[in-house]
């Protein structure tokens, strides 16, 4: 009997989409798009600048990308940008889809195109820097019309609570605004480091740390994603702060490497939103993160997700809390670590 005959034909779909993959992966820039996207997302502009070539060119490619199901967009107000979709579950080709955005990952990225991502960071941060060293005297108004602590307080400090830390524990908090979280991490660990790389910002942080004599609570100038002499923590909190950094997936992967093994991450966030007048009127980046992108990048950095809870607000955000773990080492029958 012959075998072949008895193999059904591939639905004509699965077939175009694997032309359509194919195509798309036929082409060196468009691979090289792809490394570019591999942490981050980017507008049309941005990556033109990257690649040093004119936008109509890069949408070209996107397009062509977009139409092999490569990448995918988001709005973020007036601006879209673009990102590594992730294999579809349901793709005939779900696998050839993963094993090249493996190999690709497997390969250092060109000099030049990294010192053109580290440049659109820097202009993402300098944007960011710019906006908070307007306010020597505190944060704009408007960012309590996003979310302020004591919106979020109480449901924080119960998921903080549940994670059961060690007693003798250092919490870092990155960002802490004008300090209203540090007296609750103050009672809660044996140290607490208050960590921000905007001056005038610190001080108030330090201001209501000596009015409320809070005497293991050290306030330290630095940037939490370039200084590398950072302790070790037990738990990092990022409370509103991740929609301010140039680069959300890069952030998480740095501040992984400042945990201890079985350290948590505690992270606080915006839901995606469309509300584009924060980015004036508050300096945000980002408009709120899809739960997805979290996770999937907290995965990336290798912390693992362990517990989360939304809060709807009355002005129409929504808040998003997760916990993400560190994992500790295994020990080995000897009782060393592995």
């Amino acid at each position: 009997m012959n075998t072949v005959a008895q193999l059904a034909p591939l639905p004509g779909a699965a077939t175009d989409n694997l032309a359509a993959l194919c195509k798309a992966a036929g082409d060196t820039l468009r691979l090289d798009i792809l490394r570019v996207l591999r942490n981050d997302s980017f507008g049309v502009l941005e990556l033109a600048q990257i690649f040093n070539m004119r936008q109509s060119g890069m949408s070209h490619h996107l397009k062509v990308l977009a139409k092999a199901g490569l990448v995918v967009t988001r709005r973020e107000g007036n601006s879209i940008f673009y990102r590594r979709s992730l294999p579809a579950g349901d793709s005939h080709w779900r696998g050839v889809h993963e094993q090249l955005l493996a190999d690709l990952d497997a390969l250092a990225l060109d000099a030049e195109l990294a010192e053109g991502i580290r440049q659109l960071h820097r202009q993402r941060s300098a944007l960011s820097e710019q906006f908070f060293a307007r306010f020597s005297d505190g944060p704009p108004a408007q960012d309590d019309l996003l979310a302020h602590i004591s919106h979020y307080r109480d449901a924080l400090l119960v998921l903080l609570d549940s994670l059961q830390l060690p007693a003798h524990s250092l919490a870092i908090e990155i960002g802490p605004g004008e300090g209203d979280f540090l007296p609750d991490l103050a009672e809660r660990f044996q140290q607490v480091i208050a960590l921000d790389n905007a001056p005038a910002m610190l001080e108030r942080a330090r201001q209501q740390c000596d009015r409320l004599q809070l005497d293991n609570v050290d306030c330290l100038l630095a940037d939490a994603l370039q200084d590398q002499q950072l302790p070790a923590a037990d738990c990092l909190i990022s409370n509103m702060v991740l929609h301010h950094m140039p680069a959300p997936a890069d952030a998480l992967q740095q501040l992984a490497a400042y945990l201890k093994p079985g350290g948590r991450l505690v992270l606080t966030e915006l839901c995606r939103h469309d509300q584009s007048w924060v980015r004036d009127a508050c300096g945000d980046l980002w408009l709120g993160f899809d739960q997805a992108d979290l996770t999937w990048w907290a995965a990336q950095a290798g912390l693992g997700s362990d517990a989360s809870q939304y809060i709807g607000l009355r002005n129409g955000f929504q808040l998003q809390i997760h916990a993400f773990s560190k994992p500790a080492y295994n020990l080995g029958a000897t009782g060393t670590t592995a």
